[in-house]
């Protein structure tokens, strides 16, 4: 099969409904620009925005292949028990390990996916075809208005979303809400920004950044009392049953939280793989004060972190408000 023809495989796949469904199973099927003078997309702008994350991991070594060879991450660090990768010098995933630790059900509260957001489309073109010449399976493609964007899980049933954000200029919004959807993806129209017939994607682009985090919660009532009223997002998608779209600086969403497989969920296994921690930067020492009074308040001492404090949601995955 010659390098075209297995980019064309990618394409074809994005077109059919296989494709499609696998995205609506990521996103739910809801709904039918950085500034120039910033290096760093517009979701890595606001006031509030994801840092990194950290996933318990059985085998230390395979998974970290795995996430160098996909996304082509630098190794910021690394030893027998954790493993951290990031982009120029910036840390985005912490992989610790657990080799004796049971899999995560995809049933419990926990990681739905990991969103790595590439700073422009054409990144988002090489990296596809890098993917397909790879022969990477995808779950899904799909276009939600918003953005652009692909589906894939680890070798250890993490999710993972690589896209590329349409410029915010191109948002539509009512109120408060944003308008997103989860339609074909057009990978002709992405791919045709460069050459498909060789891998241009050598390593990761310096603005590549985590764009948004999804959780998969028991209640989703409960989920907003957590990362809005404590946390301080503020809804941008609401009215499916289910789920919910969260954001800081009216990025489209900085957090989702959804209960499609995990409704009425308790307490994580904190043994178990998956999500460990993630990260919010904040870029006002005010805001992380008034967070933690807000947590106090609330009875919730949190920890004392390096630069913050780390506080764990109602299913016990920590968050760690740290200084930008």
């Amino acid at each position: 099969m010659t390098t075209r023809r297995q980019v064309m495989k990618l394409a074809a796949f994005a077109a059919s409904q296989t494709a499609l469904m696998g995205a609506v199973r990521a996103e739910g099927g809801v709904y039918p620009g950085a500034a120039a003078s910033s290096p760093l997309p517009f979701a890595q702008q606001t006031p509030m925005r994801i840092g990194a994350a950290a996933l318990r991991v059985r085998d230390l070594g395979k998974m970290r292949t795995y996430y160098t060879d996909l996304l082509k991450f630098d190794t910021i660090s690394a030893d027998k028990t954790e493993v951290v990768l990031g982009v120029d010098g910036v840390a985005l995933l912490h992989l610790i390990h657990r080799p004796d630790a049971p899999l995560e059900a995809q049933t419990t509260a926990g990681l739905f996916h990991t969103a790595f957001l590439m700073p422009s489309r054409a990144d988002f073109a090489r990296w596809l075809v890098h993917a397909a010449l790879a022969r990477t399976p995808f779950d899904g493609f799909a276009d939600h208005h918003v953005s652009e964007a692909s589906y894939l899980t680890d070798p250890e049933g993490n999710g993972i979303e690589v896209y590329s954000d349409r410029p915010p200029s191109a948002w539509t919004w009512t109120g408060d809400m944003v308008t997103m959807g989860t339609d074909q993806l057009d990978i002709d129209n992405i791919v045709a920004q460069t050459d498909t017939t060789r891998d241009q994607y050598h390593t990761a682009p310096k603005a590549l950044r985590i764009g948004h985090m999804h959780l998969r919660v028991g209640d989703v009532a409960r989920g907003r009392s957590f990362y809005e009223g404590l946390i301080g997002m503020e809804p941008t998608r609401l009215g499916r049953p289910g789920v919910a779209f969260l954001s800081s600086g009216r990025y489209h969403h900085h957090i989702g939280i959804n209960t499609w497989q995990s409704a009425g969920s308790g307490p994580r296994n904190a043994q178990e793989t998956g999500l460990a921690w993630f990260s919010l930067r904040i870029a006002d020492d005010a805001v992380i004060t008034d967070r933690k009074r807000r947590l106090a308040a609330a009875g919730l001492s949190g920890e004392s972190i390096a630069d913050g404090i780390a506080i764990a949601d109602p299913w016990g995955t920590q968050v760690r408000l740290v200084k930008a």
